[in-house]
């Protein structure tokens, strides 16, 4: 049987927490942010947990 491959694109988006959750960057604060307000800006900034939604999913790609 081969070994099990995680999906590298998935591992570059989302951390795994020392307690098993998963979390990931905030959308939208890459780019055109002169358009964007200060206090968007600031909020945008730290890490959002995976959605429950997706959260099997993620797991599987990245081999847990």
């Amino acid at each position: 049987m081969p070994k099990m491959k995680s999906h590298t694109g998935m591992g570059k988006r989302v951390r795994v927490t020392g307690r098993g959750k998963l979390v990931k960057q905030q959308a939208n604060r890459v780019h055109k942010l002169e358009v964007k307000s200060s206090r968007r800006k600031r909020r945008l900034a730290g890490t959002d947990p995976v959605s429950r939604a997706d959260a099997k999913r993620v797991k599987k790609l990245l081999g847990r």
